[in-house]
C-alpha cells in the first residue's frame, strides 16, 4: 500500500514535533507548515496529499478561515481536513465541522491514541466518538 501523506498546520513547536514524530513512527509521510498561509501553499503545490491536520488557533489567518479557502479551491477541495482543537473549545469543534472539516482531534495530543485516531479518517465507513477525537463524515 502507498504511504499516505499528511500535512500538519500547527504553530506550536511542541505540538508539531509530537504529532510529526507519532505519525512518522506510524509510517506516514509528513509535511509541515507553521501558519495557514504556508499550509495553503503546500496543499496547493503537493501532488498527492491525503489528509490535512489543521490547528484552529493559528496566528494571522486561523484554521477556520484556512479551511474555507482550501474547500473553495478546486485543487484542494477534496482533501479531508481534520481540525486540531483545544479540549475546552467546543465552539471551535462545531465551527470546524460547519466549514467542512471531516472531524476533529482534541489537544493535548494523546500520544497513545493519536496515530490511530488519524488512521480512522482514512476509513470513511467509520463514524463515532473515540478517546480524544471525533470522526464525523459529511
Amino acid at each position: 500500500m502507498k504511504q499516505k501523506t499528511i500535512l500538519i498546520i500547527e504553530d506550536n513547536p511542541m505540538n508539531m514535533e509530537m504529532a510529526t514524530d507519532l505519525l512518522e513512527i506510524a509510517e506516514y509521510n509528513v509535511l509541515k507548515a507553521e501558519n495557514a498561509e504556508d499550509g495553503i501553499q503546500i496543499a496547493r503545490n503537493t501532488e498527492q496529499l491525503d489528509l490535512i491536520l489543521m490547528d484552529i488557533a493559528l496566528p494571522g489567518m486561523d484554521g477556520i478561515e484556512a479551511t474555507r479557502v482550501l474547500k473553495k479551491d478546486d485543487k484542494t477541495k477534496n482533501i479531508p481536513i481534520v481540525a486540531l482543537t483545544a479540549h475546552a473549545m467546543k465552539d471551535d469543534n462545531d465551527a470546524a465541522l460547519e466549514v467542512g472539516c471531516s472531524g476533529y482531534i482534541t489537544k493535548p495530543i494523546n500520544t497513545r491514541t493519536f496515530a490511530t485516531a488519524v488512521g480512522h479518517f482514512f476509513s470513511p465507513h467509520i463514524k463515532g466518538k473515540g478517546e480524544g477525537y471525533f470522526i464525523h463524515y459529511l
